[in-house]
């Protein structure tokens, strides 16, 4: 398996750029127009080379190349190009090294999805056919052969269903055989078995073994952490090396501590994120995490723009609409903000719907103690922003609220999205023990917590608003923004955190009038009513978190996170919009290609400051701000002096 995991690895370095590229599988103009391609749309299961399929699944239709374009064109293809040109050469020999180690662990993550990942892989890589290339590219994009935007349903024949605990447990066991086996553990076993950075394995007598992951997957950290040594001796910030170091040493001793409190102190203008964090592909437990990367370069104008909100998150957990017993009367004192530019990510931070946003980590201590990073994806935001949630918005809100979504709204409330994931219940006591959020809720936590993040955002945006902490005008836009992309978001399907929480934020809007639908299938916002909806769902969300109420946290989830008949009205009228964007990374590619060399300056703006677009080609999005304003929503960049600016999570 080793020696299989390595060659898979390699492959997967060799195309994660080149697979992705435009000239693979030719994107069409929208999932409309790419309906009118040619051809069935389906194959038959019957041509897979492999019989690892269950018997019910070999009868089964696949997409077939035309139908895989369709799929790929619900992702947006835009060029993420980033201004090198305030780097000095060490550390953008500190970039290329982190973009190395980072195409690394992605192999890692393809593995803890479906242990047969590598496999199919390799195998995928090696049919040039037009249906094998088209197959390899929406693989890569999914991370694995199930779409990620359909309910997890297999494109590639021989592909089972989707495990939904990924490959953190043995083989064959169940759900229940996991709990009994954990139950049955002294306490510090126990705490091993049910951490964040272990596998359970079956030894050879037959019985489940805890697995470090510096075990589980030492090759591949091996590689990477001679990555992140050779990048710390390259660069010039003390505070940077640091942290490189330090990841380097966990990826051997498997013991993360040290180097998140780093990364909590990291002040660099190289801001990389990578490691083991999120939890949303352990589907069982919302235990193990998943390797993913971000690599980045600060935006230092706009991360002085955001740090003052840091000094008002005990303002607003004072005055949470939940009883006070439940509030922390002292947040972790160290909560920093980064707005970055995205160079290249990997991982859980590169698969299906790409992150626009994160808070981490998720170590409960650290969080306690010192408080949450929040990191701001800028160019990502832009991106989305201009290819998904303008045109979502035309088509499924009023006339009147389409004139209100603007970007310092979108922007503002996914910054206040990734606050509020530090704020509320997080360590807390049922039944006389200590537990957390994360353990007591289980299987709902990552949903519940992504809901409460999105409202309770929304709660502390507006007491901003009255406090005077921004300024008023923020009102007017917030509502119908924070509106319009709850549609975009839920479409990424109900299997996704991100998407059941939304869905069950637009059940409950509806339920309270704060949403109404309208003759013409839109919806209008009716900011009366939005106001209290909000707090009412921020408190019935964040006490089910105090108590830790799994059968209420699975109760609300079951009632809400469902589509109603006027969400899947307006939802129906996006067939010609992108669900998300699909980014190339060509600043990666340039540094850890030694034959191209790396512009400095991003290419040439328009008069508006936005970037001019070819109509048949990938949007570039560089670091400059998108000011061009479509008819009837106000799209211009929040001006400095009045940019808004855990459980841990990410914003998609």
């Amino acid at each position: 398996m080793h020696h299989l995991r390595c060659d898979a690895m390699r492959v997967l370095t060799c195309l994660v750029f080149a697979a992705l590229a435009a000239a693979s599988v030719p994107a069409l103009a929208s999932p409309a127009a790419a309906g009118t391609a040619a051809g069935s749309g389906v194959v038959v299961a019957a041509d897979a080379k492999s019989n690892s399929a269950p018997d019910d699944a070999k009868s089964r239709t696949f997409p077939d190349a035309p139908a895989l374009a369709r799929l790929e064109a619900q992702y947006a293809p835009v060029d993420l190009r980033v201004d090198l040109s305030s780097l000095a050469p060490s550390e953008r020999d500190v970039l290329a090294h982190l973009v190395k180690a980072a195409q690394l662990l992605d192999g890692v993550y393809l593995d803890q999805v479906w242990a047969g990942n590598s496999s199919m892989l390799l195998e995928l890589s090696g049919d040039a056919s037009p249906l094998g290339r088209a197959r390899l590219r929406y693989f890569l994009r999914n991370k694995g052969p199930w779409d990620r935007l359909d309910g997890m349903r297999p494109f590639v024949p021989g592909a089972p269903p989707k495990p939904e605990q990924g490959d953190f447990y043995p083989a064959g066991a169940s759900r229940a055989d996991i709990e009994s086996f954990t139950a049955s553990l002294g306490a510090d076993e126990r705490a091993r078995a049910t951490g964040f950075f272990t596998v359970l394995r079956r030894a050879p007598d037959g019985k489940f073994a805890v697995v470090p992951y510096s075990v589980e997957y030492q090759g591949a950290l091996g590689e990477a952490a001679e990555h992140l040594r050779a990048a710390a001796r390259a660069t010039q910030s003390a505070t940077l090396r640091e942290f490189l170091e330090k990841r380097a040493a966990a990826f051997f001793s498997n013991d993360y501590f040290d180097s998140d409190v780093a990364w909590m102190k990291l002040d660099s203008v190289v801001e990389p994120t990578i490691g083991p964090y999120e939890v949303y592909e352990d589907g069982w437990f919302n235990a193990k995490a998943a390797f993913e990367a971000f690599i980045c370069v600060r935006d230092a104008e706009q991360t002085r723009n955001v740090e003052r909100f840091s000094a008002e998150l005990q303002d607003v957990e004072d005055n949470l609409p939940i009883d006070p017993q439940y509030r922390n009367p002292k947040l972790g004192a160290l909560a920093p903000i980064r707005v970055v530019n995205e160079v290249f990510a990997s991982g859980d931070a590169a698969r299906g719907v790409n992150t626009a946003a994160f808070n981490l980590p998720n170590d409960e201590r650290i969080v306690h103690e010192m408080g949450s990073k929040r990191v701001m994806l800028k160019n990502v935001q832009e991106a989305k922003f201009a290819k998904v949630l303008i045109p979502s918005a035309r088509a499924t809100l009023s006339r009147e609220d389409q004139r209100n979504v603007s970007f310092d709204a979108f922007f503002t409330h996914i910054l206040t999205h990734e606050l509020v994931h530090g704020l509320g219940p997080h360590q807390i006591t049922v039944d006389g023990k200590r537990t957390t959020v994360r353990d007591a809720l289980q299987d709902t936590y990552s949903a519940i917590e992504e809901a409460k993040a999105d409202v309770a955002g929304l709660f502390a945006l507006q007491r901003f608003i009255d406090r005077g902490v921004v300024g008023r005008e923020l009102e007017r836009t917030l509502y119908p923004t924070y509106v319009a992309g709850m549609i975009r978001s839920v479409r990424f399907g109900l299997e996704e955190a991100h998407g059941r929480g939304v869905a069950m934020q637009l059940s409950w809007m509806l339920d309270h009038g704060a949403i109404a639908p309208r003759a013409d299938g839109t919806f209008h916002v009716d900011v009366e009513k939005m106001k209290p909806a909000v707090v009412g769902l921020t408190r019935e969300i964040m006490t089910i978190q105090a108590r830790g109420d799994l059968a209420a946290a699975r109760d609300l989830l079951k009632r809400l996170a469902v589509l109603r008949p006027p969400v899947e009205r307006v939802v129906a009228k996006l067939r010609d919009v992108p669900v998300d964007v699909g980014p190339r990374f060509v600043t990666a590619e340039q540094l850890v290609s030694p034959t191209r060399a790396i512009p400095l300056r991003t290419p040439p703006s328009g008069r508006d400051g936005s970037t001019k677009v070819a109509p048949t080609k990938a949007a570039s999005v560089s670091t400059a701000p998108a000011k061009t304003a479509p008819a009837n929503i106000a799209t211009r960049a929040a001006p400095a002096e009045t940019t808004p600016g855990s459980g841990a999570g990410s914003a998609r």
